[in-house]
C-alpha cells in the first residue's frame, strides 16, 4: 500500500515508572525512540541482528533481552564464559553502533519527579509525549509530516496498554505542533514479537539510565550511543535528543 512515511519508531524502556517503590539502586525511568529509515532496517539492521543469532545460538528464535544478556540467563548463559561474552557483546555493540537511528530518550529521575509533581502523576505518559513530539519535529525536518508513521511499543498488559494507546491518543488530538495527529499512529506488540527493532531499542534505554546515575562511571554502551542522539544546530543533546525530567 502506497502512503506510509519511509520511517518507523521503536521504543521501549528501562526502570518501572512506579513511584510508590522507588528501586533505590535505579531511581531512573528511561523512555528510548528509535527512529529509522525502513530500507536501512530492512537491509541492514533485521539482516545483522539475524545473522548474530544464527552464530552464536544456531536458530533466530532468540528474542534479545538486554536484562538477559547482562545477567547471562536463559538462552544467554552461554555468556557465562568470558571469552563468548566479550565477542558476543563486540558483535552486538558493532550492530548498534552501525546502525543509522536517530535515539530520542525522555528520562525521569523519580525522587525528584516525586518531590516537584508527587506521586500521582504518570512518568511513562510524561516521557511519552516528549519523546512523540520530539520523533515528530525531526520527521518533519525529513519532510514525513503527514506522512503515517507508526510508533511500535511493546505490549505490558490490558490495562496498562489501554492507558497508554488513550494517552498517546489524547497527545496526538491535543498537542500543539500541527500535523503530529496526522503523522503518528501506535502499534502495541507482543512481549514475544521477535522484532529486531524493539530488540534494538531494549539495548540502548538502560545504558543512558546508568549514565545519569553515575556520569563519571565508565559505560561503554552509552558512548556507542553518543553520536546517535537527536541534536540541534550547535550539535547539543539537551531538550533535542535528550529529556532529563526535572
Amino acid at each position: 500500500m502506497e502512503g506510509f512515511g519511509d520511517y518507523i519508531v521503536y521504543v521501549d524502556e528501562s526502570g518501572d515508572h512506579s513511584l510508590h517503590s522507588i528501586n533505590p539502586d535505579y531511581p531512573v525511568f528511561v523512555l528510548a525512540f528509535c527512529l529509522i529509515h525502513k530500507e536501512s532496517y530492512l537491509n541492514q539492521v533485521v539482516p545483522q541482528v539475524q545473522s548474530l543469532k544464527f552464530r552464536y545460538f544456531g536458530h533466530d528464535m532468540v528474542v534479545l533481552h538486554e536484562a538477559e544478556i547482562r545477567k547471562s540467563r536463559g538462552p544467554f548463559n552461554i555468556l557465562l564464559n568470558a571469552q563468548v561474552r566479550e565477542q558476543f557483546i563486540a558483535d552486538l555493540s558493532n550492530i548498534i553502533e552501525q546502525a543509522p537511528f536517530t535515539l530520542v530518550a525522555s528520562c525521569i529521575m523519580k525522587e525528584a519527579f516525586v518531590r516537584r509533581r508527587g506521586t500521582d502523576g504518570n512518568p511513562y505518559h510524561v516521557a511519552m509525549e516528549f519523546g512523540l513530539e520530539r520523533v515528530y519535529m525531526e520527521l518533519q525536518q525529513l519532510g514525513q509530516r503527514g506522512r503515517p508513521t507508526h510508533v511500535v511499543f511493546e505490549q505490558r498488559g490490558l490495562q496498562e496498554d489501554t492507558a497508554l494507546e488513550l494517552e498517546f491518543r489524547r497527545i496526538m488530538d491535543q498537542s500543539r505542533l500541527e500535523g503530529l495527529g496526522d503523522t503518528l499512529d501506535i502499534v502495541l506488540a507482543n512481549k514475544k514479537t521477535n522484532s529486531a527493532g524493539l530488540q534494538l531499542a531494549d539495548m540502548v534505554a538502560r545504558p543512558i539510565g546508568r549514565y545519569l546515575l553515575d556520569p563519571d562511571q565508565p559505560n561503554r554502551a552509552f558512548d556507542t550511543l553518543q553520536g546517535k542522539f537527536r541534536r540541534d544546530t550547535r550539535n547539543q543533546i539537551g531538550g533535542w535528543g535528550l529529556k532529563v525530567y526535572p
